[in-house]
């Protein structure tokens, strides 16, 4: 049985992309630093039949990340997907008028480093194996200027760089690196459309599934003046 590991784990989409791994043989772990909300969500997808568990870790923390990586490598034996969505940080996105040194930092080490982090666990064993997949979900910031998003979009930016160079270099290597820019406000899901968390899991699942574009705008041709709100 393969084994999905999502870092950043949270009720909404990444409840959902659990879920659409998850009914396709896959058992899932979760990493995020509320307890009670991984619980909550063990307890549905093993509702659902999923075998799941939880690990805590805050991602700002390098060690606490890697205890969790190791902890969850000792239980599952090998991480085969990776699905990197972790939280902005601890400033709301702020104008580039509004910018300062203490809150792009904050968002840079939230998404940047904390992937570094997290990858540097998981890539020695899929290099060894020459399979495995790194996905990574961001915000239309990380491919396009938006002054509102000062602060986010110099994270997420530099997330896009860290992941394209890891694409290039691992492609051939049988590992395949996915990138994924959402466009839009993530709704309630159940409604089915291109915005409902479920829809985003199943795109996601078959992106791994095809492994034949490894970056796109979600949805496809989204740009900032087209945001779906």
């Amino acid at each position: 049985m393969k084994t999905l590991a999502i870092i950043g784990a949270g009720k909404g989409l990444g409840l959902s992309i659990a879920k659409s791994f998850g009914k396709r043989g896959f058992q899932v772990a979760l990493i995020a630093r509320n307890a009670a909300k991984l619980q909550d969500m063990v307890e549905e997808l093993k509702a659902d039949g999923i075998e799941a568990s939880y690990f805590v870790a805050d991602i700002f923390n390098k060690e606490q990340i890697e205890q969790a990586m190791t902890n969850m490598k000792e239980k599952y034996g090998q991480i085969d997907v990776l699905e990197f969505s972790p939280t902005a940080g601890n400033y709301p996105p702020t104008s580039v008028l509004e910018l300062t040194a203490e809150n792009a930092r904050d968002a840079f080490e939230a998404n940047v480093v904390s992937a570094i982090h997290v990858v540097n666990t998981v890539l020695p064993d899929m290099l060894a194996r020459k399979e495995g997949a790194l996905l990574f979900t961001s915000g239309l910031s990380a491919m396009y200027p938006v002054s509102m998003m000062g602060n986010i979009g110099i994270a997420l930016s530099g997330l896009r760089n860290y992941v394209t160079n890891l694409h290039t270099s691992l492609s051939a290597q049988g590992i395949f690196v996915g990138h994924r820019s959402l466009g839009l406000l993530i709704k309630e899901s159940g409604t089915g459309a291109i915005n409902d968390p479920d829809v985003i899991a199943e795109m996601w699942y078959q992106a791994y599934v095809e492994k034949t574009v490894w970056e796109e705008e979600y949805p496809k041709g989204v740009t900032p003046e087209t945001i779906l709100f």
